[in-house]
């Protein structure tokens, strides 16, 4: 029965915001009133740069990866590990700590998945690579990773759990970025 306990631990790990505690700690100001007002790596990169950038992808991606590598360490079932997936990412989008205001979720969504399996993980940012290779657009390349994260967890996995947590994640994903999307799809998108 403790093993629930690791969901709204997940929900608190992912509502730590990273954009925004950089920001602080680098004297950045808030980012949630700062270039697009979105505390995620790429507004922090516009506010900050590479290095605070970097910073932000980094502990956004940890803040998913330690509550799910938990879960795996106390051999938790199929289940409750999909529940541990899905609350770190929502924690990312909706943090407790930040007025309920969080960014978009890609780099936190990564930190999951090669929690769930080191090869997820390792197809996901592949997948990311390759078309932002082809396409130089970052958007693009997590909405393409977003969309085939589901096919690689079937392949890779073969949980439904988490096939169907990943489905969700990817579909909030697309929610997520849709001022994105009309971009790329008006041809505007940087």
């Amino acid at each position: 029965m403790m093993e629930w306990l690791l969901v709204p631990v997940a929900y608190l790990t992912g509502s730590v915001s990273s954009a925004i505690i950089v920001c602080k700690l680098m004297g950045l100001g808030d980012p949630r009133e700062n270039g697009s007002g979105n505390p995620g790596a790429t507004n922090v990169m516009r506010i900050g740069g590479k290095k605070a950038a970097a910073i932000t992808l980094f502990g956004d991606a940890i803040k998913g990866l330690l509550p799910v590598l938990l879960a795996k360490v106390l051999a938790v079932d199929s289940l409750i590990l999909s529940l541990v997936v899905f609350a770190a990412f929502l924690g990312h989008l909706y943090p407790l700590f930040f007025g309920f205001k969080g960014g978009k979720g890609v780099a936190t969504s990564f930190g999951v998945t090669l929690g769930v399996d080191w090869l997820l993980g390792l197809a996901v940012s592949g997948t990311w690579f390759l078309v932002y290779k082809i396409g130089k657009i970052s958007s693009l390349s997590a909405l393409v990773a977003a969309c085939l994260t589901p096919v690689y967890v079937w392949y890779i996995v073969g949980d439904i759990y988490l096939v169907a947590t990943f489905m969700l994640i990817s579909l909030i994903l697309l929610w997520r970025h849709k001022s994105n999307i009309q971009r790329l799809l008006a041809g505007q998108e940087t």
